[in-house]
């Protein structure tokens, strides 16, 4: 059956828990396959069955989770051009000031008043301060959504109540209001930090004739200026001009970067200190920085199997919770001597304000998303938490060659014509390479350029993978291809005894020579592959299909563990399955995303070279490294490091804590003021631990 995700804006929602609680409801709506609420992102992605009446379903996504949440705003997603930093309403609105300074002046009253009317100024406190906490808990329970926030704070100052301890039950409403008012500050200001770090959006563009316009106005073929100091707000080909750009905001490098007339440049750079004109080649919506604001906006959907245990944790905690509070509210009473009910009760309600889990539910979705624009901002683009996760435990890392630990920029070394002359061997492999965009290719035609051009057409042209192309001139057949190939083919070919990649040429039935070709090891490589050995990556691996003596001679100059070579794309994915089942944990393969798509896919952790507007690399991959640097995989671990070590502090520290305070409850030794800190004063401190992953 036929499904469709649409993405929608919701706003006004700082609970997890009741993210997760609009999450299950908006799943149970007929016509909806699937719901999955992105906390941190304030997304909501919704996934039609068949071919459901969308605007009929999506009017009841709304109804539902207004339903669940009154206060909740759902929206269609917001077109690519607007400001993704959103306020999501004040928590104080007006409305809220004058009855909290109500309540508050009620409360500090109660305590001058006689004994016989201090209960009811105590009472209007009560309800002036907690009235939105009394009407959500009532909400939920008519929904049948019990166990969270709302109703254990209901429950513990209600009981409060009936025990005589008044100035504490409003005190303890009034210390969390204030302390959800804090919470609601601190996520909010996460999001915006976030946001605003990971938002490299141009937001005007200036037309040849000085218009400023939106860039999605913009059309294929337009000419824009840019000035010294300004954003490239369309990708494009400089017409005239010359500028350094920095490119730190899509690929995290900090030198600029120098461009001419007819160099490509992108959108989301900053031209630093030239006037450029700048003929538009591709549509907003289609240029490199919104396919990556795309990227990353949709990110934090795919959870972290850390996000997920805890959200499955907190459903059964909180529960368990409340059923030892009311075991602890009635069983020493009943089986203790001297045990009061009112003593016991007490230290029942104080162990249910404790037992909320916002810190975990809150904090560690936040700190996947504050790790993934960590990320970004280095030029590393992490499709998901999930995949963040699995960069931490890898034990293998598998590469190609070509582009990956080489500059994949070739550049002919050697001609070894036979009966012919250099130019005329050159010749030959251009005319049948001639429509190829092959780099070996390039290089080939690059070098006869300097001789003459090539005028005549080829015809019947067909490559054959992983060996080389053939086609036809008039009555002559020409080929061009590796060692392999043309022995397969009778062809007696000459030694290859240097390193490098050989193409040998033939017409008809006549062997020409070789054309070697060499490629340069990037100049990141071997920190690269020495820096994994220190995180801890077990094995290195080479897969290519390079000739062997190549292979191994690049390998012995990088030092890396194993190499594979002159393999097919389909032999390569044969290769990986058995390293899969060799390895001890993550095995990740890192390609140009282009021929190795079927490689990225099948490892556990896909990681391409994505360059400057390699639109297939950033589909394919599971993780995209946008400067092309191997170093930028170690970092990448790094970030993932940072971001676990960050995550299990939050988990630890809050579990910790509502340990310590729930072992204080049942003993007596905490009252409830220490109990709501333990609550809301542990989810702040932990939602800002969560964003020191972005100082680092």
């Amino acid at each position: 059956m036929e499904t469709k995700t649409e993405r929608l804006r919701i706003s006004g929602i700082d609970c997890a828990n009741c993210a997760a609680k609009v999450e299950r409801g908006v799943a149970t709506v007929d016509g909806i396959e699937a719901a999955n609420l992105d906390f941190a992102g304030q997304k909501l992605y919704v996934t039609y069955q068949g071919e459901a009446p969308r605007d009929a379903t999506y009017d009841a996504v709304v109804k539902r989770v207004q339903e669940l949440e009154p206060d909740v705003q759902v929206s269609r997603d917001v077109p690519s051009d607007e400001n993704h930093v959103h306020d999501h309403g004040p928590f104080l609105t007006q409305v809220k000031k004058i009855q909290f300074s109500v309540g508050a002046l009620a409360f500090v009253s109660a305590f001058f008043l006689p004994s016989s009317i201090e209960l009811i100024s105590f009472a209007m406190a009560y309800f002036l301060i907690g009235w939105d906490v009394l009407r959500n808990a009532i909400r939920n329970i008519r929904q049948g959504q019990v166990f969270d926030e709302n109703f254990l704070m209901v429950i513990a100052t209600l009981g409060a109540f009936l025990i005589g301890e008044y100035p504490e039950a409003v005190a303890v409403m009034l210390f969390y209001q204030v302390g959800e008012f804090f919470q609601h500050r601190a996520v909010d200001q996460s999001r915006k930090s976030i946001a605003t770090l990971m938002d490299i959006r141009p937001e005007t563009a200036m037309l040849e004739n000085g218009q400023t316009v939106s860039p999605m106005q913009v059309k294929v073929g337009q000419r824009i200026l840019v000035r010294p100091g300004e954003k490239i707000p369309l990708d494009g080909t400089i017409l005239d001009g010359e500028a350094f750009i920095d490119t730190v905001a899509l690929t995290g490098e900090s030198v600029p970067r120098r461009v001419r007339t007819n160099d490509a440049i992108l959108a989301g750079t900053i031209n630093t200190d030239g006037r450029l004109l700048i003929q538009v080649d591709r549509l907003y919506s289609e240029s490199t920085v919104a396919k990556i604001l795309d990227l990353v906006e949709n990110a934090s959907r795919h959870k972290a199997p850390t996000e997920k245990f805890i959200t499955r944790f907190a459903r059964i905690y909180t529960p368990a919770v409340v059923g030892i509070a009311t075991l602890l509210a009635v069983l020493p009473p009943l089986f203790v001597a001297n045990a009061t009910w009112e003593d016991w009760i007490y230290r029942a309600l104080v162990f249910l304000v404790i037992s909320c889990p916002c810190a975990l539910v809150i904090s560690i979705p936040l700190g996947f998303f504050s790790g993934i624009g960590a990320a970004s901002k280095r030029g590393i683009l992490v499709k998901g938490g999930n995949h963040l996760e699995s960069l931490q435990q890898l034990d293998t890392v598998v590469f190609d060659k070509t582009g990956t630990l080489t500059e994949g920029v070739f550049e002919v070394t050697e001609l070894r014509p036979i009966a012919c002359s250099d130019e005329e061997l050159l010749k030959v492999a251009t005319l049948v390479e001639q429509h190829s965009n092959h780099p070996i290719a390039k290089s080939i035609q690059r070098t006869y350029a300097s001789y003459g051009e090539v005028t005549e057409s080829v015809q019947g042209y067909q490559e054959v993978a992983g060996s080389g192309v053939v086609g036809r001139f008039g009555a002559d057949t020409i080929r061009a291809g590796n060692a392999r190939w043309f022995k397969e083919l009778g062809y007696e070919t000459l030694d290859q005894a240097k390193d490098g990649t050989y193409v040998h040429v033939a017409r008809n039935d006549v062997y020409l020579g070789y054309i070697r070709i060499a490629d340069n090891i990037k100049g990141s490589t071997v920190e690269a592959l020495a820096r994994l050995k220190t995180l801890g990556v077990r094995k290195t691996i080479m897969l290519t299909g390079d000739r062997q003596a190549t292979a191994e001679a690049i390998g012995r100059q990088i030092g890396i563990d194993q190499i594979h070579a002159e393999l097919l794309p389909d032999q390569k994915v044969e290769q990986l399955e058995l390293i899969l089942k060799q390895a001890d944990g993550r095995v990740a393969f890192v390609g140009d995303g282009i021929n190795d798509a079927p490689v990225l896919t099948r490892a556990d952790v896909g990681i391409a070279m994505g360059g400057l507007g390699s639109d297939v690399a950033i589909e394919a991959a599971d993780i995209v490294l946008m400067t092309d640097e191997p170093k930028q995989l170690a970092e990448a671990i790094e970030v993932a490091r940072a971001t676990r070590k960050i995550v299990y502090q939050n988990i630890f520290f809050a579990l910790g804590v509502k340990a310590v305070f729930l072992l204080f409850g049942a003993f007596g030794f905490a009252t409830m003021w220490e109990a709501v800190f333990a609550d809301v004063g542990v989810t702040v401190l932990a939602v800002l631990n969560a964003m020191r992953i972005l100082k680092k």
